[in-house]
């Protein structure tokens, strides 16, 4: 039985947050951390050793021994090396000490994570720095007791080598923009914009020891074989069912955990997908959302083992069933506590919010290719499009309160909002509801939801930093042409109507509340001059174009040099991991798949001479031995036919460009076409024979 918990008990006691500081810190030491937090100032580099000895104690005090630089380098995974607080012994006792220069600064080889060219081999150093305005925070595990201190990761030369550090400086960037808009409607008390975000997380669990039976997810995170099973989600049961004994144990220790480090993890619930669930937290600074995301899909893993479960966060590690996405809820609001993504009841009248609408319009429809490629992975490529997860084209929803407002603005003046009213169920005895102004539309990939944006492309399994670094600085663009143009402007309130005005005219195509995944779309989509971008490899082109680099570089969030470097890690990891694909079919074929056949084959052929020899009736046998024998030569030729394309594809030569598209045009390719013959003989082969587990084992065996 689950322990009975006090959320608001446990709530943050790991995390050395504001109340933590307050305690352990001289107050006026606590007032500048806080301003530099706050405001953004310039932290004092003389109190870092205050600070430091202070995170120490507390850090003791809850059973630390050693502590760590934390940094998201661009493997998609986090980082850590891990130091004790032990000071050279004094007199043969043990002394614990932790400097300020220890706490603002570490160092890590630089060119042992991707650096797409910025680090050679033989220049090694990288610096990680303090990045307070995440909380640090005590992580508990069999291990013993860590502190863990936020932090980016740069080269020796200065250049952003991690996704916190661009988030961090487009925060900076949308802010600034913002501020000036702010100002120019008369709020005189603001002093900082916040970007908030909170991330819906999608995952699958499976039973560890079937999961250990499967290469494919050991090695890759997704089945490369798998015929489907008799049934798949057609009854739409799993969705919001009740969820089972097992997978609740598994929440609620995940909950326990993520709660203590100060994770506000809000939702749980079975998702679409057979052994598909959910887990959404409450909004939060989008900073520390992006840290926490990280620690969720950590944790995820890591307690599932303690369920003799795994965790799968691949995109699409089953085929046949809905995968798994990550969507990304996103709004702007004010140190001062409002949200400048909220309508208000008479959205008509708030120019302010559909100023700021407009520049998310605008920075969407000009930037579409910038924003496709934020959501891009080798494994959400089997995702988008696939009549389960957002299209490739990129597309705003407003719903229909919104579109009637600019069609008012369009042709004249806007006078009235539409009102959602209020909706009899027919039954006396349950309240009337209130209905919202608009519908929801779950095939669109960037739908607003009634005070922000929900962005449904990102994968499952990546950082929430880069569509948010992306949607910050698109968003900065536009508000800082925005606020050039109306700064100028004699007379405000006509330039503010012309300026949404013409903004919805000239961006409107961009918006569309129909069904994303009908082939109409495609072709409407067409027709509008949208993208349609349907893979990863495509998408990297935006990184290196003269478009991007021009707006990072006006808002100081990637060079040059770091866009290019980010274009060539992105291409390295699609060869790796379709190369790791690659090669773990061609094992498990190889050593698995045709040798099982090949005994079973000869159970079947002894079967059918017993048979023959009998004088009785052996067609059933024939038929069987034929169509195993027909697909097992198949498997065999197609088996070598993908040896050989991958090792072609090992030996080219040339940019890591040209080596993606070879590996998506003709090893994936081969992959698919092994795959067909596996399938079918799975559906041949006695399930006592076959020799890892099926889907339905997988999906259901919990």
């Amino acid at each position: 039985m689950n322990e009975k918990v006090s959320v608001p008990g446990i709530f943050g006691i790991n995390v050395f947050n504001d109340a933590m500081m307050r305690d352990h810190l001289p107050k006026q030491v606590y007032q500048e951390l806080k301003n530099t937090i706050e405001r953004g100032e310039m932290l004092n580099s003389s109190i870092a050793d205050i600070i430091a000895n202070a995170m120490k104690d507390w850090a003791i005090e809850r059973g630390a021994t050693h502590y760590t630089h934390w940094f998201q380098p661009m493997t998609g995974i986090t980082a850590e090396k891990h130091d004790s607080f032990l000071a050279p012994p004094s007199s043969g006792r043990a002394i614990m000490e932790f400097s300020g220069k220890e706490l603002i600064k570490g160092e890590s080889d630089a060119s042992s994570f991707p650096s797409g060219g910025l680090r050679a081999t033989f220049e090694a150093r990288g610096y990680t720095a303090w990045d307070c305005t995440s909380p640090a925070f005590l992580r508990e595990d069999a291990g013993g007791v860590t502190l863990y201190i936020p932090t980016a990761f740069c080269s020796y030369t200065g250049e952003a080598l991690d996704k916190k550090t661009p988030l961090l400086r487009s925060m900076e960037a949308v802010s600034k923009q913002a501020m000036r808009i702010l100002r120019l409607f008369g709020n005189t008390t603001a002093k900082k914009i916040n970007v908030c975000c909170g991330a819906e997380q999608e995952y699958f669990l499976i039973d560890r020891e079937l999961y250990n039976q499967r290469k494919d997810l050991i090695f890759t995170g997704r089945t490369l074989f798998g015929a489907a099973p008799p049934k798949g989600q057609e009854l739409d049961d799993h969705y919001f069912g009740s969820i089972k004994e097992r997978i609740a144990c598994f929440m609620h220790e995940l909950n326990v955990e993520l709660w203590k480090l100060g994770v506000p993890a809000k939702t749980q619930h079975n998702e679409v997908a057979p052994a598909q669930h959910e887990l959404a937290p409450i909004y939060d600074d989008c900073n520390q959302a992006t840290d926490h995301n990280q620690l969720i899909m950590e944790a995820m893993k890591r307690i599932a083992s303690h369920h003799g479960l795994a965790c799968l966060l691949h995109e699409k590690p089953f085929a046949g069933v809905n995968g798994s996405g990550k969507h990304n809820n996103w709004s702007l609001s004010t140190d001062d506590g409002q949200n400048l993504l909220d309508p208000g009841k008479t959205p008509h009248e708030n120019a302010q919010f559909l100023v700021f609408l407009c520049a998310i319009i605008k920075g969407v429809d000009e930037h579409a290719e910038l924003l496709r490629l934020s959501a891009a992975s080798p494994g959400n490529d089997h995702r988008l499009g696939s009549q389960e997860a957002p299209p490739a084209i990129i597309s705003i929803f407003l719903g229909d309160q919104l579109v009637d407002i600019f069609d008012q603005i369009e042709h004249g003046e806007a006078t009235s909002s539409s009102q959602g009213g209020r909706m009899r169920v027919g039954v006396n005895t349950l309240p009337d509801l209130k209905r919202d102004a608009t519908d929801r539309n779950r095939t669109s990939p960037f739908a607003f939801t009634g005070n922000k944006f929900e962005f449904r492309m990102p994968p499952s399994s990546g950082s929430i930093s880069g569509p948010n670094f992306t949607l910050n600085t698109i968003v900065a663009d536009v508000l800082m042409e925005f606020a050039n143009e109306l700064e100028k402007a004699e007379d405000f309130n006509i330039a503010v109507h012309e300026l949404i005005r013409r903004t919805y005219v000239e961006h409107k195509r961009i918006l569309f509340d129909g069904n994303g995944y009908s082939q109409e779309w495609i072709q409407e989509a067409e027709r509008r001059g949208l993208p349609n971008i349907t893979n990863s490899v495509d998408a990297v082109e935006a990184f290196v174009s003269e478009k991007t680099m021009r707006l990072f570089g006006r808002h100081n969030v990637l060079s040059k040099l770091e866009l290019q470097s980010r274009a060539e890690i992105r291409y390295e990891a699609y060869v790796k991991q379709i190369n790791i694909e690659a090669r773990t079919m061609i094992d498990i074929a190889s050593k698995q798949i045709r040798p099982a056949v090949v005994k079973y084959a000869g159970t079947v052929a002894r079967s059918l001479a017993a048979v023959q020899t009998a004088g009785c009736d052996a067609s059933v046998e024939r038929e069987l031995l034929e169509e195993i024998n027909a697909n097992l030569k198949l498997l065999h030729e197609r088996l070598k036919m993908l040896t050989e394309i991958t090792e072609q594809a090992s030996m080219l030569k040339g940019d890591s460009k040209s080596q993606a598209l070879f590996y998506r045009d003709y090893v994936f390719a081969a992959m698919n076409d092994l795959r067909e013959p596996a399938d079918r003989l799975e559906m041949l082969v006695d399930e006592d024979v076959w020799p890892f587990p099926t889907y339905g084992e997988l999906l259901y065996n919990i």
